[in-house]
């Protein structure tokens, strides 16, 4: 059986999935855990991944049911048609929230004195010192051409 998505007031996602799993339906609210904001304070809060979005899993037949709840607005629709998700995604969602390996990614700048190939523009496949770095650009020395370069970074 399919999942279909449901359409849900705003900030009621939580509480809709709660209401029709009280009723027996099958559905879905993927939750991450997010640290807020406020002016005296931060707090861990658990949110939807997917605002005013549930997954529900319930037969053709039975499809109406889920309005049971005063949340649920509508279905969402794809190019006129219920939309349908695969049980094979909702179990990547699953599993990729369930995973406890941490990916973080390290954006290094470039620091004065390194040697860098540019690999786009008018200067393509040329080799470059950088000068100069600063927040707005770099400055590069291409030696083989003997010029500088002024880079603004985007």
């Amino acid at each position: 059986m399919h999942w279909h998505v449901l359409y849900t007031k705003p900030k009621w996602e939580k509480k809709v999935a709660d209401q029709l799993n009280s009723f027996g339906v099958t559905c879905y609210c993927p939750n991450v855990v997010k640290v807020q904001q406020w002016s005296d304070r931060k707090k861990k809060v658990v949110v939807p991944l997917f605002n005013h979005y549930v997954f529900v899993q319930v037969p053709e037949k039975d499809r109406n049911s889920v309005f049971i709840s005063p949340g649920v607005i509508r279905y969402l629709f794809w190019l006129g048609k219920h939309a349908i998700v695969k049980e094979e995604e909702i179990t990547i969602i699953k599993q990729w929230l369930e995973g406890d390996e941490t990916n973080s990614i390290d954006v290094l700048p470039y620091t004065v004195g390194e040697t860098i190939k540019i690999e786009n523009g008018p200067f393509t496949n040329h080799n470059a010192t950088i000068k100069q770095v600063t927040n707005t650009h770099y400055v590069l020395v291409l030696e083989s051409l003997g010029c500088i370069l002024k880079m603004k970074l985007l």
